[in-house]
């Protein structure tokens, strides 16, 4: 997994996403509150950072002639204590809850859109055999219309791009 540039260091990102460091129990607790076992890379990842604010915040899909892309604030860590962290005040049962988001697995990150866009890990075709949730973008202006981004949570990781890598 690409995990170069990822992070963006500032004071709001540690204040508000990134969480404590955590262990197995923990993992477990929040995977019992979630209802969905989290992916191993994700898990990995979270132990070296745990949550934060994306640097490399900028994913393309669809058709690239179009340059479709999605913009990335933060990413949700593995705890119970900071507002954006999987099960606090604006984790992933939140936005389900409160906002309507569909009930299909795990917010993961929100967008700079306070609220109106998301990104989950999509647990539906986990049920008929397949080993790890897709990523997926939700966009609730559009009546929470839902578009595949990478199949995998390592797949979204390494197809993050930053405002430099673009710009040349």
């Amino acid at each position: 997994m690409n995990k170069e540039g990822l992070w963006e260091e500032s004071t709001y990102s540690e204040e508000e996403y990134v969480s404590e460091p955590f262990d197995e129990t923990m993992v477990k607790r929040i995977e019992d509150k979630l209802g969905y076992k989290l992916p191993q890379s994700y898990i990995e990842l979270m132990k070296e950072h745990n949550g934060g604010i994306l640097k490399r915040c900028i994913f393309f899909y669809g058709d690239q002639e179009r340059e479709e892309y999605i913009v990335v604030n933060g990413m949700f860590g593995i705890g119970e204590t900071k507002d954006y962290s999987l099960c606090g005040s604006m984790g992933s049962r939140f936005w389900v809850e409160e906002w309507e988001y569909p009930n299909i697995g795990v917010a993961i990150c929100d967008c700079p859109s306070a609220g109106h866009e998301m990104i989950f890990l999509d647990y539906r075709e986990c049920i008929i055999g397949r080993d790890e949730p897709r990523v997926v973008y939700i966009d609730q202006e559009a009546d929470y219309d839902t578009i595949v981004l990478a199949e995998t949570f390592e797949e979204f990781i390494n197809g993050l791009k930053s405002d430099e890598e673009i710009d040349g």
